[in-house]
């Protein structure tokens, strides 16, 4: 210690103390408090079918001659889907009148506060916008409006 400085004593008595440390053991690299059965070990990725990815390839190639690449055995070839028929929209949602939503609604005089929730609920689940395909949006939109109108003039009644 005599002839060196406070720093370099420090220094060299870390590098000794880690020293010390690497011939006991290696150490693994944990957070303090946490057990190793915390952490799970990553799966291996599952090998990837070859067919599948050709298939997914030729799915995202344009239809030109670079389609030619990979062609398709006979064998394989599916036919040509059939055009999708049109949506045919449910009857309930051709039922746009104050007077028919609040039909399909049951409304009545006896209704609670937790019945008229519940009857909300229920005409959600049928009717609301996301539920049904786009083309019949607007007529889903425009039932769950007038319900939810018919519900809160309800309960405002109740109060």
């Amino acid at each position: 210690m005599f002839g060196r400085s406070v720093f370099q004593s420090v220094v060299e008595r870390l590098a000794a103390e880690r020293a010390a440390e690497d011939d006991d053991e290696p150490r693994a690299h944990r957070v303090s408090g946490l057990s190793s059965g915390f952490v799970r070990e990553a799966a291996a990725a599952p090998a990837t079918d070859g067919r599948r990815a050709e298939d997914l390839y030729r799915d995202l190639m344009a239809e030109d001659e670079s389609a030619q690449a990979f062609p398709v055995p006979p064998q394989e070839k599916a036919a040509a889907p059939a055009a999708e028929a049109p949506p045919v929209m449910p009857e309930h949602l051709a039922r746009l009148a104050p007077q028919e939503i609040a039909e399909d609604l049951a409304l009545s005089a006896e209704d609670t506060a937790a019945t008229l929730a519940e009857k909300r609920r229920r005409f959600a689940r049928a009717n609301h916008p996301d539920g049904v395909h786009e083309s019949f949006r607007e007529a889903a939109n425009t039932r769950m409006k007038v319900a939810n109108l018919l519900i809160d003039e309800a309960l405002a009644r109740l109060t």
